[in-house]
């Protein structure tokens, strides 16, 4: 029977090889979970321990691809700290606006180096299927923090059913689930840019969603299809 010191390498070879799954799996079960858990500090303290296991799910995905691991400490480790600090402080813009200048290049750096890791050879492998998602997901989260940021520097950009007049600033899971609509382009969103800045961020992500269904799943089907044949 294997030793303890025997099965953890074979763990953190089993996790290595099934990092991008274990990352997507954890941002959809954020999603799951947010709603349930955003009503209270503890709630909030949950939250931000569940996206504590995005960021590191993020780091391991990172870690193996050519992307520079000093890149992803750099901007994971402050993240971290400042998820916790959101966790506990919503309502304190220095805080929201610092957490989004950390996590929102965090989580694009992180889907460059998944579309790196996509890119790097023909072969489609089972974890690059669920790179695909998770990149996907990725850069939603990358555009919420940057969502959130905006807000702060210009309030009002965005309004919706529980603000109509923009007054107060909405929640981030709102912002997130714009930036899921705005990148998956069905258009079923509540929450809408109303101010200039806003609504140019809005269209970049337009773009990037167009462009990756384009480049990234397009090439993923085609090198299927290559392989079939």
């Amino acid at each position: 029977m294997p030793t303890a010191d025997a099965r953890l390498p074979r763990l953190l070879r089993t996790v290595g090889r099934h990092s991008s799954g274990i990352l997507l799996a954890a941002q959809l079960l954020v999603v799951l979970a947010y709603p349930a858990l955003e009503g209270s500090v503890v709630g909030r303290s949950v939250a931000g321990v569940f996206q504590l296991l995005v960021l590191l799910a993020a780091v391991v995905a990172v870690r193996r691809t050519p992307a520079l691991t000093w890149v992803s400490l750099l901007l994971g480790v402050p993240a971290v700290v400042l998820t916790v600090a959101e966790a506990i402080r919503p309502e304190t813009d220095g805080v929201v606006l610092a957490s989004a200048v950390f996590h929102a290049p965090f989580y694009f750096f992180v889907s460059y180096a998944l579309i790196r890791y996509l890119f790097h050879d023909d072969k489609v492998t089972p974890d690059e299927l669920f790179a695909t998602g998770a990149a996907f997901t990725v850069v939603a989260w990358g555009f919420a923090y940057l969502y959130a940021a905006a807000q702060v520097l210009w309030p009002g950009a965005f309004v919706s059913y529980t603000s109509p007049t923009g007054a107060a600033p909405l929640d981030w899971f709102e912002l997130l689930f714009l930036s899921f609509t705005t990148m998956t382009s069905v258009g079923l969103s509540d929450v809408y840019p109303v101010l200039g800045h806003a609504r140019s961020l809005v269209m970049v992500e337009q773009v990037a969603g167009v462009f990756y269904v384009a480049l990234v799943v397009a090439r993923l089907v085609g090198l299927s299809a290559r392989r079939r044949d």
